[in-house]
């Protein structure tokens, strides 16, 4: 920011998030669009359609000037309102108006410097999660135009999401956590487009954000030691709260009810014997006098030692094979 001159003007160059509620300003923000001679905005294209930040200004009962052209328009306006001795402010738009910007920066920077004074200021903030929102506008409007996402159903986008789903566990296992983000984000999408799809059932449609306030709800409704009065000193009273508080949710007949079938087996196993112990004595005999009866009780064995030392047998395969087929590889470089 250059000093202040004496009789010169002002340029205050306002950005704000496109991710929270227009009109949703910094004190300092408003101070400096009351303080304004006069405000201004690029023009949509339409003079009769205000953006949604300049219709909030203008609600609060201070009037914006639509300037029309492009950046060097918007430039001349300001400069000339400023070398006029008049305190200006701009309201970038959603796109964060580069191009204007760099005119800016160029303007304050060259020799000698300008009569008046210019600042660029943070009107408002992205908060944790902003960009979630971008994400469900991208993938509306993609839905929309994209001529491959128009075709795509529920039942099509299922093997993408058991594909992501193993590569993300893949990502988990190599340990490499810019896979992981990359991974974790090929899933959310598929969270946000069968949402999006979801949207377009006249009969029982619902979208992404009532996924998210159902999940919401169930977070909080499970734990009440965090958003209630209950208490729960340690692991094991969390984790009884939480079934006995799904058990009253669910109303099931069978302790075996919810779980998905189409499990990879020793995942379900893990899971069988995680509800077996409800009901069923700790250690079962064998059934059968075959290899095959054989091998599977003493695979069962081995996910119950690994549910009693808090491992998960499924990862703990996954590790054993990565480092098998590092073996293999090293062997082939050798060879």
């Amino acid at each position: 920011m250059t000093d202040v001159r004496e009789g010169s003007g002002r340029i205050t160059v306002l950005l704000t998030s496109p991710r929270v509620a227009p009109g949703l300003l910094t004190r300092a923000a408003w101070q400096s669009l009351t303080d304004a001679d006069e405000i201004g905005a690029a023009s949509g294209g339409d003079g009769h359609v205000l953006r949604s930040d300049v219709q909030a200004v203008v609600g609060s009962g201070l009037a914006v000037t639509q300037v029309e052209g492009g950046i060097g328009e918007h430039w001349t306006w300001l400069s000339s309102a400023a070398e006029a001795g008049r305190d200006v402010a701009w309201l970038v738009g959603d796109d964060g108006e580069p191009g204007l910007l760099r005119v800016v920066a160029d303007q304050v920077a060259r020799d000698p410097r300008p009569a008046y004074d210019v600042e660029i200021q943070h009107g408002s903030y992205d908060v944790p999660g902003a960009r979630l929102i971008d994400l469900v506008r991208v993938m509306d409007r993609i839905r929309r135009d994209c001529p491959w996402t128009q075709q795509e159903t529920h039942e099509s986008l299922a093997k993408y999401l058991l594909e992501e789903t193993y590569e993300t566990l893949e990502a988990l296992d190599t340990g490499d956590r810019s896979h992981l983000r990359e991974e974790l984000g090929d899933l959310l999408l598929q969270v946000a487009l069968n949402s999006r799809i979801a949207e377009e059932d006249p009969d029982e449609g619902f979208t992404i954000d009532d996924v998210a306030g159902g999940i919401v709800e169930k977070l909080i409704r499970r734990h009440p030691h965090v958003f209630g009065t209950v208490d729960a000193t340690d692991v094991a009273a969390v984790e009884a709260n939480w079934e006995a508080i799904k058990a009253t949710e669910k109303q099931r007949s069978s302790v075996l009810e919810g779980i998905p079938l189409a499990l990879p087996a020793l995942a379900l196993a893990d899971k069988v014997l995680g509800r077996a112990a409800k009901v069923l004595p700790a250690e079962l005999p064998p059934t059968g006098d075959s290899d095959l009866d054989r091998i599977g009780h003493e695979l069962l064995a081995i996910v119950r030692e690994s549910r009693t030392l808090g491992i998960d047998p499924e990862q703990a395969l996954r590790l054993a094979i990565h480092h098998l087929t590092t073996e293999i590889r090293t062997a082939e470089s050798k060879g």
